[in-house]
């Protein structure tokens, strides 16, 4: 039985704000079935599925604007396995990282246990607040996340700058939830590494990442390690090169993935991507600070991502039963990260998110308040 039964004249056109996994258009999931018959199930090592590939690497390239002597790099697992593998392939020593929600916090910790790797120096902030790298002695790579998924926090890539600099320092920037949706130069990093299944409307099962020269340098330095095979970036960097991954991968996963952004391209790249999900990010904010109940999470308005939006509810509105009441009408996904612990709501704003159904979202979840 519904708990409120919202006017379907009201209700998005697609109810899928989901911040990872998030909603796939049907012009993808068509592109699926067409090669349900042709490519799924059939070799990975063969070149229609290696075409696949690097359809793939190209596409990545030209979106996110590559430098010309940068790679696009991918293996099996998501940015979870990055992490582990970049404590073997691309930190020589010690590295510093910023962790101001779930995910800047996770790859220190993998750092922290590398018994081979010296404590990682850690710049910790309050969820929902910014904080950035800074020049330390001692430190070959910072890391840090471009887009904090937990807590709508979008962070600056830029190289870090000082007197106490490593030369070599790497800069390693998480793109997970940002790329495909928020512009970035890459020539301030050398590792922008990311998962498929957030701003690129694809699934999950694999990691991407675009090294620059000192980065694939590194990895070659550092190749005399002893590292899993399954976590190698040497052999993740020669097999990408033959366009294909170490182990078998998830033909679907590339599929969606190369329709999804072929389509960002034919929309205009990085200026339609960031444009479509700004509109978005614009609808729900500005809401925010006209509501009575509603206040964005992120106080810095320069901080505030574009594709994940988080928005506080006042103590006299449960966000838990508005959330429950929107699911019962097929709007999904709105619950806040589940280990953040506030009375929130948090909207995944990609670009196969359409500004319109936005707007329909913020105009139900004030319906179910005042009706409740």
């Amino acid at each position: 039985m519904t708990t409120l039964a919202l006017p379907t004249e009201m209700l998005p056109a697609d109810g899928r704000f989901g911040s990872g996994p998030s909603r796939i258009r049907p012009g993808q999931s068509d592109a699926l079935a067409a090669v349900g018959t042709t490519l799924m199930g059939t070799s990975h090592r063969q070149a229609p599925v290696r075409q696949l590939v690097a359809r793939v690497r190209e596409g990545i390239r030209e979106l996110l604007e590559l430098p010309d002597d940068y790679e696009i790099v991918l293996g099996n697992g998501g940015s979870t396995f990055f992490w582990d593998a970049a404590t073997f392939g691309l930190i020589r020593e010690r590295s510093q990282h910023v962790s101001t929600g779930e995910f800047g916090a996770k790859f220190a910790t993998a750092a922290r246990r590398a018994p081979f790797l010296a404590d990682p120096s850690v710049i910790t902030g309050d969820p929902g607040t910014l904080a950035r790298p800074r020049a330390e002695e001692g430190v070959d790579a910072y890391a840090w996340a471009h887009n904090e998924t937990s807590t709508g926090v979008v962070a600056p890539v830029e190289r870090v700058d000082g007197g106490q600099v490593d030369a070599e320092a790497l800069m390693l920037v998480d793109g997970t939830s940002a790329a495909g949706g928020v512009p970035v130069d890459l020539s301030q990093c050398d590792a922008y590494y990311f998962a498929p299944q957030k701003g690129l409307g694809s699934d999950g099962g694999l990691w991407l990442a675009a090294l620059s020269p000192a980065a694939l340098a590194r990895v070659e330095e550092l190749a005399q390690r002893w590292v899993p095979e399954s976590l190698s970036l040497t052999a993740a960097v020669e097999n990408s090169r033959k366009e294909q991954t170490l182990n078998t991968p998830a033909i679907a996963t590339l599929v969606l993935m190369a329709e999804q952004v072929e389509w960002l391209l034919a929309g205009g790249g990085m200026s339609f991507a960031a444009s479509r999900s700004a509109r978005s990010a614009s609808i729900l904010y500005d809401w925010a600070e006209r509501s009575e109940y509603a206040t964005p999470f992120v106080t810095d308005p320069q901080a505030r991502s574009t594709v994940v939006g988080t928005v506080d509810f006042a103590e006299t509105v449960d966000a838990a039963r508005v959330a429950s009441v929107l699911r019962e009408n097929g709007v999904v996904d709105i619950e806040p990260y589940r280990k953040l612990g506030r009375n929130q709501i948090r909207v995944g704003m990609y670009p196969s998110v359409d500004p319109e159904d936005v707007a329909a979202l913020v105009a139900c979840v004030d319906y179910v308040v005042e009706n409740l």
